[in-house]
């Protein structure tokens, strides 16, 4: 399939980019450590958590030679061997006699994914004293740091993958654009004895929505292969596909800078927010365009003499401001000082004074001084629309806050206080504990920008702690539905993990940063109504900034949390109190082995989620990696009722084998290196493998059946082509040679080959679906229902062919359409449109159903809106859900019959499972 490669499965061994597992024998991170004790770090001899100690340490020099000249002094307790030379130093926060040094890890020489380790000191009388340590250090690493894999071939593979993950099963525009990928260097990934990869960003417009792109991808730096990949988006709405991206960290020119001399700055303005009240305004006064504009020289007039400013981006497109600065928009402006109705309904007046509440509440809660704590400037973008639409959703980019001007349902997301906070949060949380913006740690980062946004918002309004709706967020932003329809989260929801924990890739929601980060922020929330919030606050933003290290998940959060109470000398009371409020969210040691399934395991924790499955003739293929991710992925057999030894098929060579599929007699798949792709082949009986085809840039869509296998290339971007194969003649054939016509999405049965068809006659473009007979050598073309907007893909039976046909780009929805193999009696077994129809990506079919990975439309992710397995029997007449599984379901293969194999998430890591019938509607 065209998921790409992205894995989601334990991608960092127990670190917890997907789960924070706690391996047997580790201390409980809910035990309190006495003076001097160590909480033992996961699967590292350095400690994950140090307390209570009151150990002297350099008092000359720098706070970062102070501290690795402590970790230095104990080598027995912390197994660094040599701190100068292994640990970076990235930041220290020095305050009341406080200081935080942050040290990142470096393997002979090259950065560590996550390595991050914080020492505390105190600092009296000219003397430092060590109080503690905290955070990751990988002692087991040994991997070798010298690549054979080139950075342009690194970033041709990772364009690839991001491509094929955004497109997920469809086709791009025409007038996509192909995305593009800098490389950032060699990056160490702490699996067992280290993985080097290249780190490549990839940025661009989506090929199909046309939204910002930027993904992170990590590339194996030997076999080329594209071994994670996540967005690097921070909105505060859940994106369906991605919708902003951080801003480069180079090259970035303060606004402002080189204004003309001629302003007065200092002026009081006003404005009339969005729920009619109206406010204060710090303004300046600029001569050349004799305006007032929406500029606050107050708040940093003691520091750096930055600013706070609020843009007018009205008519600039997401992608034209997203990890950029549009230098032809201006400061909002007014001629007098009193703003009118244009500057509210653009939402620049909540975002002007939203601001400086959010900067004065950092100030002076927790004297941090602008979101990186050294005074930057603070920028907002206001108005900004998508593909000549409204863009309803807010993000921080790296350096600046935007926000879409709203629709006739929604208010512009800047009329949210608790949303403006909860974006400038995120700035807070990339300048201090750089929680990865993926799996538990990117829950944790929304969950803690959740909680100081609200924190804000109701300490500003007012409003009482133990009001229900305290916990709400974007509550005030419908223009018509009362608060609790419109928020977008509730911390008083009650949610706990093993409830509501929702296993996903990276491709769903960066793997649940939304979708889960209730379950901590709710914790959080409690932990201020029960502790107050003068306590609590400083709680939370301690633990944030001195005790969090960027791959911690939600064990580690909690630990984080309960250390950073007790350096506040809190009461035994008030520690009981807090465990009790990450207990009540389920939020304790090994909480996430308490998943339940209704399916039987095939093959578990198969680490390989970007890979396709595949089955028939009542067996399964599946790639597979070792428990820890260290070993490259291998392609694995058995018998889909779980009887028989499991088939090792693919050979231990060093490359990667994906994408595998079966007819019960041959499995064939994909082999990456770092010279080709290959597809090989290999019959279950045993015997050597045979190479069948070789190209640079891969294939997808494999199917095999008795001596044919077919395939889809892409030579170029957006060049699809449908190949078969024979094993007794392996020399490629287009199953269409027509000058012009773009072939994909094949299915293979009975002889017969279907694909889709893109046909181009000057600026029209028609889609339709084909068959080719094998045997005869004869084209038959579908019948269809209307004029198709989009093809998507196909699967065939001895009977029919069905092949799904997007509605539209924007809505994602999907019929499912049959027809016999004649071309005629074309139906639509699940509609296009209306409240039945379905977002379906992965389609798969045998003589007696059809199976279906898609979602329900819906305003906001939740279970039900997850990727599920929907069947239908082949004449349509109902559809089930073939498993209640919570989290998400893809990559169905059907064995025969009703049975369908998937890859699972619902534990938060992969495993290949099965039904032989379906479970139901699930209600």
């Amino acid at each position: 399939m065209r998921k790409g490669f992205a894995s989601a499965a334990v991608l960092l061994g127990a670190a917890a980019l997907v789960v924070s597992a706690v391996p047997a024998g580790a201390a409980p991170a809910a035990a309190p450590p006495g003076p001097g004790e160590v909480v033992p770090g996961q699967r590292t001899a350095t400690p994950a958590l140090v307390e209570g100690v009151r150990e002297a340490a350099k008092s000359t020099g720098s706070a970062a030679d102070a501290a690795r000249g402590h970790l230095a002094a104990k080598e027995s307790r912390y197994h660094i061997g040599d701190p100068g030379r292994d640990l970076r130093p990235v930041g220290t926060v020095a305050a009341g006699g406080h200081e935080t040094v942050r040290l990142q890890q470096k393997h002979r020489g090259v950065d560590v994914l996550g390595g991050q380790y914080v020492v505390r000191m105190e600092r009296k009388g000219g003397q430092r004293t060590v109080t503690g340590t905290s955070g990751k250090y990988f002692t087991g690493l040994t991997t070798g740091v010298e690549p054979e894999v080139d950075a342009a071939l690194a970033v041709e593979r990772a364009v690839d993958a991001a491509t094929d993950q955004l497109l997920a099963d469809r086709l791009p525009r025409e007038d996509a654009q192909p995305l593009t990928g800098t490389d950032r260097g060699l990056v160490v990934i702490p699996r067992g004895a280290g993985l080097l990869t290249r780190h490549v960003t990839v940025r661009g417009t989506h090929p199909v929505t046309g939204v910002p792109v930027l993904h992170e991808v990590y590339v194996d730096a030997r076999a080329g292969y594209p071994v994670l990949q996540y967005s690097g988006i921070k909105t505060f709405r859940t994106p369906g596909d991605g919708t902003a991206a951080r801003a480069p960290e180079s090259g970035r020119t303060r606004p402002g800078a080189g204004r003309a001399a001629a302003e007065e700055p200092g002026v009081q303005g006003s404005g009339v927010k969005y729920d009619g009240k109206t406010v204060e305004l710090p303004l300046a006064y600029e001569e050349s365009r004799k305006a007032y504009v929406m500029r606050d020289h107050t708040r940093m007039a003691d520091s750096t003499k930055n600013t706070l400013s609020t843009w007018d981006a009205r008519g600039k497109d997401v992608s034209d401001v997203a990890g950029t600065w549009p230098y032809d928009i201006l400061e909002v402006g007014s001629p007098t000082p009193a703003f009118g109705p244009d500057a509210t309904e653009a939402g620049a007046v909540d975002a002007h004074w939203s601001a400086g509440k959010v900067y004065d509440y950092y100030r002076e809660r927790h004297g941090r001084d602008s979101l990186d704590g050294r005074g930057m400037a603070v920028n907002s973008l206001v108005g900004v629309t998508q593909l000549g639409q409204p863009y309803v959703n807010a993000f921080w980019d790296g350096a600046k806050m935007v926000y879409g001007g709203g629709d006739a349902e929604y208010r512009t997301l800047s009329a949210g206080l608790d949303v403006v906070g909860h974006e400038m949060t995120h700035g807070v949380v990339e300048n201090s504990a750089g929680l990865v913006y993926a799996g538990q740690s990117g829950a944790l980062n929304e969950a803690v920008a959740d909680y100081f946004g609200n924190a804000v918002e109701t300490d500003t309004y007012g409003i009482p702690m133990d009001r229900p709706d305290s916990g709400l967020l974007g509550e005030t932003l419908c223009r018509n539905k009362p608060a609790r329809e419109c928020a977008t989260r509730d911390l008083n929801d009650g949610r706990t993990t093993s409830k509501s924990f929702l296993g996903v890739s990276f491709s769903v929601d960066n793997g649940g940063v939304h979708l889960n980060s209730t379950i901590f922020s709710g914790a959080l929330w409690d932990l201020r109504e029960d502790l107050g919030k003068t306590l609590a606050d400083r709680i939370v933003y301690k633990a944030l900034t001195e005790y969090l290290t960027p791959l911690d998940g939600f064990t580690e959060g909690r630990a984080a949390v309960l250390a950073a109470a007790r350096s506040l000398n809190a009461t035994d009371a008030q520690l009981r109190t807090a465990e009790r409020a990450f207990s009540a969210h389920g939020i304790v040691p090994g909480w996430e082995l308490a998943m339940g399934v209704d399916s039987d395991q095939l093959l578990g924790r198969v680490n390989t989620d970007g890979s396709a499955s595949g089955a028939g003739g009542g067996w399964w293929a599946a790639a597979k990696s070792n428990d820890d991710g260290t070993e490259p992925y291998s392609v694995w057999a058995g018998r889909a009722d779980g009887t028989g030894a499991q088939k090792l098929m693919s050979p231990n060579d060093g490359r990667y084998h994906v994408h595998p599929a079966t007819d019960g007699r041959t499995v064939v798949w994909l082999a990456v290196n770092r010279r080709s792709m290959d597809i090989l082949a290999r019959p279950l009986a045993g015997g050597p493998v045979k190479k069948l085809w070789s190209g640079r840039r891969g294939a997808s869509y494999l199917r095999v059946e008795g001596d044919v296998v077919v395939f889809e290339t892409r030579p170029r971007p957006a060049g699809e082509s449908v190949r078969y194969v024979r094993l007794s003649n392996p020399t490629a054939v287009k199953v269409n040679d027509e000058p012009g016509l773009r072939t994909a999405f094949p299915s293979l049965a009975g002889g017969r080959i279907a694909y889709g068809t893109i046909r181009r006659d000057g600026l029209t473009r028609t889609y339709g679906v084909e068959t080719l007979d094998l045997k005869t050598g004869k084209h038959t073309t579908m019948g269809q229902l209307g004029t198709p907007a989009r093809v998507g893909q196909t699967a065939i039976t001895g009977e029919h062919v069905f092949w799904l046909v997007p509605t539209d780009d924007e809505s994602g929805l999907t019929a499912l359409r049959r027809a016999g193999l004649d071309g005629t009696g074309v139906t639509d077994l699940s509609p296009g449109e209306g409240p039945d129809a379905l977002r379906a990506s992965g389609l798969v079919a045998t003589d007696e159903a059809v199976t279906v990975a898609a979602s329900t439309p819906d305003t906001v992710y939740r279970n039900e809106t997850l990727p599920k397995l929907w069947q239908f029997p082949a004449d349509g007449s109902r559809r089930d859900r073939v498993s209640c599984n919570r989290g998400e379901q893809a990559r169905p293969a059907m064995p025969g019959g009703r049975q369908v194999v998937w890859v699972d998430g619902t534990a938060g890591y992969t495993d290949l499972v099965t039904r032989t019938r379906p479970a139901g509607r699930c209600d």
